[in-house]
């Protein structure tokens, strides 16, 4: 991390899986708040959820806050970056992690089932980096991390709208990167590959063998693996890196 001072994280999608791992691994740095946004906790858990998280990280003197909203709502998104400024005093780090997956092949897939996952892992990722550009190059300085996938480098059968959400999160990340490079805030995106988590623990064992067969490793990541390949993105030893696709896939894309 940024050794000069304390930073503060926004992570969206920051309740389970990968988004929390990487709220975890945030706060073990270098920040001294993190905020995560989610819509997928219960109104009367979400308080009683961050509490949770509060007290599994915030035991190193970390504040921690949560917010409940939905990343595909651009007011939504405005009042969460909001929200962490007010309550963090400011932004330096923002994760764009919301995401879903509605599979299915192209000839049955509906309308609905394309434009949910477009919304949520696409648009939501021009929300929030829209709404906290600002507060960063007011303060000339912000590091952006984009949670792509390695479908979004190499397509899947089956995925057509999660792979097109995706590829779109990596050119938004090349472009944005160029726009806001004069201004010392780094925009760079990471492909995951098969990775444990909610999703993935749906899956049979023969399910979970085919899919291995295309990982040179031969084996799932973990959330961690994600996290840490952030907090490196986020930290002073990437100063001179922006724009830049990190694949963390067990070797699926070379």
């Amino acid at each position: 991390m940024n050794e000069e001072k304390k930073l503060r994280a926004l992570v969206t999608g920051g309740s389970r899986g990968i988004g929390k791992a990487i709220l975890v691994e945030l706060a073990k740095r270098n920040c001294e708040s993190v905020m995560f946004s989610d819509i997928m906790v219960p109104d009367d858990d979400f308080q009683k959820h961050a509490s949770e998280i509060q007290k599994e990280i915030g035991i190193n003197g970390v504040n921690v806050y949560g917010f409940k909203a939905d990343a595909s709502n651009f007011s939504e998104a405005e009042a969460t970056v909001q929200a962490s400024v007010e309550k963090m005093g400011g932004i330096d780090i923002l994760i764009n992690n919301a995401g879903i997956t509605r599979d299915n092949l192209l000839l049955r897939m509906s309308e609905g089932e394309f434009d949910s996952v477009i919304q949520i892992n696409l648009k939501s990722v021009f929300n929030y980096t829209k709404a906290a550009m600002r507060p960063m190059i007011k303060q000339r300085f912000g590091r952006i991390v984009n949670i792509a996938s390695v479908v979004g480098l190499i397509g899947n059968a089956g995925q057509t709208n999660y792979a097109a959400s995706k590829a779109g999160v990596i050119g938004f990340t090349k472009s944005t990167a160029r726009e806001l490079a004069s201004r010392n805030v780094n925009v760079n995106a990471i492909a995951p590959g098969f990775i444990e988590t909610d999703m993935t623990a749906k899956l049979n064992d023969q399910q979970k063998e085919a899919l291995l067969t295309n990982v040179p490793l031969k084996k799932m990541g973990k959330p961690e693996d994600i996290a840490k390949v952030v907090a490196f993105l986020c930290s002073s030893d990437a100063d001179y890196m922006t724009g830049q696709v990190l694949s963390v896939d067990g070797g699926m894309y070379m």
